[in-house]
């Protein structure tokens, strides 16, 4: 990542961390007895350090046990620090409401219903406090098993694409799907290895990495993507970059990747026959490498310029917005990551907002889409409501509707 991008990156950082602390210590300090209003300003501030720490930790440290112990207990302060702040946004958002509430009754002459169900001014304080305590220890208890969850070692998860007029050489052709590993502060190449081992032992015809490999330099990460080159797959591994992978110097990966014997797919394709059987394998850069880097902007359609005939077209796409231009440039098939399933309780109902396509497998125009929720995990090590996978995707024939 360039300087002024990084340097930017943490004046963000910082500015949300202590605000958004400061805002939380402000909730809680006002519903606590007076003795404890500094303890809880002074924890709410070391939270912050600790996250702020983590994140330098990671990458200032040189590559270690240290620095990923750094990073680990500064991203679990995040998963933990973002859990309490959406519990105690609900709740300011619920008192707001019968503020409004308690606010119409007085103009219209009525008195306001809290005072009508709690009339002691000192019992509404009380559980006040008592409500933000309720928002901590859900919020903690959340915590521990999304941290539990993510111990978790990813599942193979089995998916039939139904195929109308797909031919009998292809029937059972079968794609290991891995995506969003995100190595770096806190994946490293031991788990790199451990998938890599559970991929090829599937035996797949094709192996698909769609994109958010790596989080940091190839000079910081190069060992750790080692394992990389004993993919194993009939027709080979192939590659398509992520936004992390232009946030990581996109230029440079690409070119250790394919050193490391994976097919780089930017806006291009190959194609592969298969017992007679034609598979035309497409991949495009990320939906939004064009904005870092202008020569890499996403085209499915030029991913099938020149393409010759062929019983199926897949196309290898990291984020699932690109599905509107496959089905557009004739695709039948597309595999995407970038989700994370939302990774954890409130993403995954707020990536509802933002993706056409969250998780699994739905059919857009014409185009069978699936998503997966990724292999590793970016920043907290959580997992609630989503589970990390590797994807074994089987093409089946199907007969015409």
């Amino acid at each position: 990542m360039p300087i002024s991008r990084m340097l930017i990156f943490f004046s963000v950082v910082t500015a949300i961390a202590f605000g958004s602390h400061a805002w939380l210590a402000a909730r809680f300090a006002g519903g606590a007895p007076a003795g404890w209003r500094w303890p809880i300003w002074g924890l709410a501030m070391l939270n912050a350090a600790v996250i702020l720490g983590g994140q330098l930790g990671g990458r200032l440290l040189p590559d270690g046990a240290a620095a990923r112990a750094v990073s680990t207990l500064g991203y679990l302060s995040m998963g933990l620090w973002s859990l309490v702040f959406a519990a105690m946004l609900s709740l300011e958002l619920a008192r707001q409401l019968a503020g409004a509430v308690d606010w119409l009754a007085r103009l219209l002459g009525h008195t306001p219903p809290s005072e009508q169900l709690i009339p002691d001014p000192s019992r509404r304080q009380a559980l006040a406090g008592l409500a933000n305590l309720g928002a901590l220890s859900l919020s903690t208890a959340a915590g521990g098993a999304a941290w539990l969850g993510n111990r978790r070692p990813a599942a193979v998860v089995p998916v039939t694409i139904p195929i109308e007029g797909l031919p009998a050489s292809l029937d059972g052709f079968r794609i290991a799907q891995i995506s969003d590993i995100h190595i770096g502060p806190t994946i490293k190449g031991d788990f790199l290895a451990d998938v890599v081992a559970r991929v090829n032992a599937l035996e797949p015809d094709l192996i698909a990495v769609t994109g958010d490999l790596v989080d940091g330099s190839v000079a910081a990460l190069r060992r750790h993507t080692a394992p990389l080159a004993d993919l194993r797959a009939r027709h080979g591994a192939f590659f398509v970059t992520g936004n992390h992978e232009y946030y990581s110097g996109v230029e440079p990966w690409v070119a250790e990747i394919r050193r490391l014997g994976l097919t780089v797919l930017l806006n291009e394709h190959r194609l592969i026959t298969h017992g007679g059987g034609r598979l035309l394998v497409g991949g495009v850069t990320d939906l939004r490498g064009g904005d870092i880097l202008p020569t890499h902007a996403s085209s499915p359609a030029l991913a099938a310029a020149g393409a010759p005939d062929a019983d199926l077209r897949l196309l290898l796409a990291h984020q699932p917005g690109s599905v509107f231009a496959a089905d557009a440039a004739g695709f039948d098939v597309q595999l995407s990551g970038h989700t994370h399933g939302g990774q954890y309780f409130p993403g995954t109902a707020l990536i509802h907002l933002v993706q056409p396509v969250v998780k699994g497998l739905e059919r857009v125009g014409r185009v069978w889409i699936y998503v997966s929720c990724g292999t590793g995990w970016w920043g907290p090590p959580f997992r609630l409501g989503s589970r990390a996978e590797i994807t074994e995707v089987t093409l089946r024939r199907a007969s015409p509707r």
